[in-house]
Formats: structure tokens, sequence, C-alpha cells
């Protein structure tokens, strides 16, 4: 059974197969936000759809960030290690990579266990 939740034309913002759930790439609506504040603001984001979808972010098996430029590294990192659950963190990659908006500094996909 596959179930999505906050589906639109193009996507949905999250779907659950085969006991997992699949976030999609999530960025800040604050635009204009700092790295820090538009990091906080895509990890609530992903919060907000692992209880949706029946999870939680210490059921994460899998986090991939996406940064424009990846001296930021070190300050999403900041923010994210404040977040993640540190008994059970998740396999995780960090790219550099170009983003559909030039004022997004941070994008994230996630993989949860239900």
């Amino acid at each position: 059974m596959i179930k999505r939740f906050q589906v639109g034309p193009r996507m949905s913002q999250a779907v659950v197969s085969g006991g997992h759930v699949h976030i999609a790439g999530q960025v800040a609506d604050n635009r204009k936000g700092s790295l820090e504040e538009q990091t906080r603001e895509v990890l609530a984001k992903i919060d907000a759809l692992l209880a949706e979808a029946g999870s939680d972010r210490s059921r994460l098996v899998a986090v991939t960030v996406l940064l424009p430029h990846i001296i930021d590294f070190d300050a999403m990192n900041a923010v994210y290690d404040a977040w993640i659950d540190p008994a059970n963190p998740p396999a995780r990659a960090c790219y550099e990579a170009r983003l559909a908006d030039p004022d997004l500094r941070v994008e994230m996909t996630a993989i949860a266990a239900l």
C-alpha cells in the first residue's frame, strides 16, 4: 500500500511505501533567511512530515543535504547536530549543488522507518 501526504500537481511532500516514509526535498519558505534560519525551517518541515506520516526523527534511516555553497557545511551542521537524535543518527550524504532558487541556502530529503 502507498499513502501520499500533501499531494500537489508535481509531487507529494511525503510518500509511505514498504514500511518507510520518503520525504521530498524540503526548502525554507523564508528564502531571505540566514543559512541557520533556513536549516531550522527545513528540519521543522521534516519533523512535521514525519509526524503526519506516523514517524519521527529517531526513526530516520537516511538524510541527504544539498548546499549551493559547501563552505556552509560547518554552519549547517551546527544546527543539524543540535536537531538530530544522537542515539539514532541516520546515514547521511551532503553535496554541493545548485538549487532551484539562488536565495535557497539548503535543501534536504529524508527517509524514515514507520
